[in-house]
């Protein structure tokens, strides 16, 4: 039996151990949060703080290969890590993506687009660039569902900021929104990857609210951001799922926003709608199993529920059966404590 060793332990971690039981595969979870959901789904739980070489080193020992649920895990940690057992995706790839300007960078290095930005230190930097305005400014490091974000409409709001000046941030353009997309892919190997079509996603105060297939585009935009997304796997020697968000302007242009180095929030929708969803082809391409042909069998939407919408409609489990294929399903993700704009679980509808 192979032993997956899983870094991190939110939702993404407990639907990826739902994955890997049903390839019977061993899961051990290594997380800084000893209530995290999903403690009670894996087969071991190791609490630990993502600093602490020594606990890394001996939660690596036990297992056979390394994956994480989130990319904001230390750099350092993951290579560390990795002296014990291959860690994938490849802690290097998290070493460009952890920081926005090399982020970005990267991406404008593949002739892909991205919107204009800077990096910034301090207030009078950014009133150097108010020919940018409106835009936003982000942390360059850490920071997910718009923790870190500040938008920036005129002079004004930028003299009233506060900023650390411990921080880099990145000043980014923003763009006349058409809409938001994103690309979830697996990639084996080299040219080998199972690949999704686009899907059209909705966002709310900067979290994810909805996303759906298909995405309302032309040909020609599904196929240049699935391009894209295969360029950007294929320039990181990467392994696993990852996921390209893109914003579309209203000239139809097409802009990298985000990479995410992992299964993905738009990619959840892929447990109802597909022969082998983000999840289950993640598991598969870290563990070097084999590579399944990947087809859509419906359409669907995806809602997250946030805070107190939460309820509960289905066992997590059942989630993952075969029998979920083409059912409406919550998916509950076991939190213990509710919080305002935190998501508690995620709704698919299939659409005919």
């Amino acid at each position: 039996m192979i032993k997956l060793g899983i870094i991190g332990g939110g939702q993404l971690a407990l639907m990826l151990i739902c994955a890997a039981k049903r390839l019977n595969i061993h899961t051990t979870i290594y997380c800084d949060d000893e209530n995290a959901p999903s403690r009670c789904f894996c087969n071991r739980f190791v609490v630990g703080d993502y600093n602490d070489y020594n606990s890394l080193s001996e939660f690596a020992s036990t297992v056979d290969v390394i994956t994480f649920e989130f990319e904001n895990i230390p750099y350092e940690s993951l290579r560390e890590v990795n002296k014990t057992t291959q860690v994938f995706p490849f802690p290097e790839i998290n070493q460009i993506i952890q920081h926005r300007i090399r982020e970005k960078d990267f991406v404008n290095s593949l002739q892909l687009k991205t919107t204009d930005y800077k990096l910034v230190r301090t207030v009078d930097d950014i009133l150097q660039y108010t020919d940018m305005l409106p835009c936003i400014l982000k942390t360059c490091t850490m920071g997910y569902d718009g923790k870190g974000q500040y938008r920036l409409n005129c002079k004004e709001d930028v003299e009233q900021l506060d900023l650390d000046s411990s921080q880099e941030y990145i000043l980014e353009k923003t763009v006349q929104l058409k809409k938001e997309i994103s690309v979830v892919l697996t990639r084996f190997s080299e040219n080998k990857y199972e690949i999704y079509e686009p899907v059209e996603n909705i966002h709310k105060e900067q979290i994810l609210r909805t996303s759906e297939i298909p995405a309302k585009i032309s040909k020609e935009l599904y196929k240049k951001s699935q391009e894209g997304a295969i360029k950007i796997a294929e320039n990181l020697n990467y392994v696993g799922t990852l996921c390209v968000e893109y914003f579309i302007d209203e000239d139809y242009e097409l802009y990298v926003n985000e990479i995410a180095p992992r299964v993905h929030n738009s990619g959840h929708l892929t447990i109802g709608t597909h022969t082998v969803n983000q999840f289950e082809n993640h598991i598969r391409a870290v563990c070097d199993l084999e590579q399944k042909e990947t087809k859509k069998l419906y359409n669907a939407k995806m809602t997250n529920v946030i805070g107190e919408d939460a309820t509960c409609h289905m066992k997590i489990e059942d989630a993952f059966s075969e029998e979920s294929l083409g059912k409406n399903f919550y998916f509950d993700y076991r939190k213990k404590e509710v919080k305002p704009n935190r998501k508690m679980g995620h709704y698919t509808e299939i659409i005919n």
